[in-house]
């Protein structure tokens, strides 16, 4: 008989973003298909948190979408910005439970690194702090680079995001500094998230990793969507990950 492993890692959470659906109805214009009905069949489905980006050009979220999200769905709203006097004023207006911080330029399709904390800690402690303040809990999207998780500790954030990115692309040697920057930044009293290009079929590793607690993934589960429907793409990445966190808990125990 074989025994259910007894837990030792925190139990992990999958935020869901829903960036793209607002990309698929900005493509036509119109109210078709609503990031909002997205969200709440995200949640249905097993989702913990809703993830929204509002851009500064605003090409696929909108502040009105922000604004149904933060009224609509029972789970926590992550917003996703970059670190500009706008999107502060209108996260402390709107009060989201999270912001996660990012770098944006306007020519990406999408986000291509890591948050250069350790070069900008004059800029981002007083926006960290201006968050903190109102309540919101701050993340940074960072590589899994010692010295971004030692500056976002440093400013007063409760979570980093590490960027799994180069690891989804297959790039050597970038599941081990992910390995590594998770027990560092668990060790820094951070709170451990990663996303960036993760799959069913690379999630495992990364799910796998005892010190992170949530994973935030969108465009491939959008994508996956349109040939599975977005209910069960959700719960087939839910499974992946717990399947995943069992593994490693089977091997904790021996």
């Amino acid at each position: 008989m074989t025994l259910s492993p007894v837990s030792s890692a925190p139990p992990l959470r999958l935020g869901v973003n829903i960036d793209h659906v607002a990309t698929v109805r900005n493509a036509r214009g119109g109210g078709h298909p609503d990031p909002v009905a997205a969200a709440m069949a995200a949640v249905a489905a097993g989702a913990d948190g809703i993830t929204a980006h509002l851009r500064e050009d605003r090409r696929h979220i909108r502040d009105a979408d922000l604004a149904r999200l933060r009224a609509g769905i029972a789970v926590p709203l992550n917003m996703e910005m970059a670190a500009t006097d706008e999107m502060v004023a209108i996260a402390l207006d709107l009060r989201p439970h999270a912001c996660c911080i990012v770098p944006e330029r306007r020519a990406e399709v999408t986000t291509e690194g890591g948050l250069d904390v350790a070069g900008q800690v004059a800029a981002l402690a007083p926006k960290v702090r201006a968050l903190r303040e109102a309540g919101i809990r701050v993340s940074l999207f960072v590589d899994p680079d010692p010295a971004q998780i030692a500056a976002s500790a440093a400013i007063g954030a409760a979570v980093v995001e590490l960027h799994t990115g180069a690891y989804a692309e297959g790039r050597g040697g970038e599941y081990e500094r992910l390995r590594l920057a998770a027990a560092s930044a668990d060790e820094a009293g951070l709170e451990v998230h990663a996303g960036h290009g993760l799959t069913y079929g690379n999630v495992g590793p990364i799910a796998a990793l005892p010190q992170v607690v949530e994973l935030n993934i969108g465009h491939f589960l959008i994508g996956q969507a349109i040939f599975d429907g977005l209910a069960a793409t959700v719960t087939r990445m839910r499974q992946c990950m717990d399947e995943a966190r069992g593994m490693d808990e089977a091997r904790a125990n021996g």
